[in-house]
């Protein structure tokens, strides 16, 4: 959990990163938090259902002090987004989804259904300060649209400095939504997308342990935390790797997520700040930050000393996973160019 502020936006969240993404958005966007309420993945699959979904969506309608209501999951099993969409349809209030690599809402359940975790936030935070759920959701992509437009310009400059040969992105993520959504977001950019965790069109990684192509790897999975603290806590697995990463010849970017808040470690920035120094002129890092000022890390003080150690840290997840997949993409067709 992150430390942010109260306000009119209430979330239910079959994932705990993506919970937490979403919820410090909205607070650092000015709007605020109601009630933040986690199912646990298991309750949207078949088996269960989405039963904690629905109740927790019927909790926020009937609280006063929730007037926007957001929703975060990987997609749902049909027999859970059947009883999700039919309790949403009677809530009189605007619900905005992000069910990430989901179809479009083509049953009209939702108020406003987004791509990523930072627009469904922007869009749920942009409501509650202004109404108007199809302006919000207008608005908020222009916004997005023109700095993507930046990213792809600064991923131009940042694919000049890197050394020939070097190509490749590898994502190395503490949390499991971040991992999925780098995925997606990265779909349309990259070819040759391995993951332990593989979403969309990525393939499965036959070792986890061992990087192919564009690597995203989710260092949370069983595989990596039986018998060991969660890499949220302890950093040493993902700095090994993050090591062993930056001194692959073929590796251009090592893309991270950074998640400050009650129950991770206490100093991020130091355990990463050394990395990163040690990647300057061969490897650049690409980062995000999820956390706000109010937590015990403090957001800012963290994207500083990454900052001034040689990372460039994004506002969200998705900017990170943009911004990285730009300068790879870039690198790769000047690699096929040149062959």
């Amino acid at each position: 959990a992150n430390a942010g502020a109260r306000g009119p936006v209430g979330i239910v969240a079959a994932a705990g990163t993506g919970l937490q993404e979403v919820s410090v958005l909205v607070s650092n966007a000015g709007a605020g938090i109601s009630q933040a309420l986690g199912t646990g993945g298991r309750d949207v699959k078949q088996d269960v259902g989405g039963l904690m979904f629905v109740e927790a969506l019927r909790a926020l309608a009937d609280d006063p002090q929730t007037a926007v209501i957001l929703l975060v999951s990987k997609p749902p099993h049909p027999a859970a987004l059947k009883p999700i969409a039919a309790a949403c349809r009677k809530i009189k209030k605007p619900v905005v989804s992000i069910f990430l690599g989901a179809p479009p809402d083509v049953a009209g359940a939702f108020s406003a259904q987004a791509a990523t975790l930072e627009e469904a936030a922007l869009v749920a935070a942009r409501i509650a300060q202004a109404g108007a759920p199809v302006a919000a959701a207008a608005a908020v992509r222009c916004e997005l649209d023109a700095r993507n437009a930046v990213i792809l310009k600064e991923a131009g400059r940042l694919a000049q400095e890197l050394a020939p040969g070097r190509k490749y992105l590898r994502g190395l993520f503490s949390g499991g939504t971040f991992c999925a959504e780098a995925q997606i977001v990265l779909q349309g950019t990259l070819t040759g997308l391995w993951s332990n965790a593989p979403v969309g069109g990525a393939k499965k990684l036959e070792d986890a342990l061992r990087s192919r192509e564009n690597t995203l790897v989710d260092l949370g999975e069983d595989e990596f935390t039986v018998g060991r603290p969660h890499p949220m806590i302890d950093y040493d697995l993902r700095k090994r790797r993050m090591r062993a990463e930056i001194h692959d010849p073929e590796t251009a970017v090592v893309l991270l997520d950074v998640v400050l808040g009650y129950g991770s470690h206490p100093d991020p920035a130091g355990e990463l700040t050394p990395l990163v120094r040690e990647a300057a002129g061969q490897v650049r890092v690409v980062c995000s930050v999820t956390g706000t000022d109010r937590d015990p890390q403090n957001r800012s003080r963290v994207a500083t000393a990454l900052e001034a150690a040689g990372a460039r840290v994004m506002p969200s997840n998705a900017a990170a996973a943009r911004l990285a997949g730009a300068v790879c993409s870039r690198l790769q067709r000047k690699e096929r160019f040149r062959c």
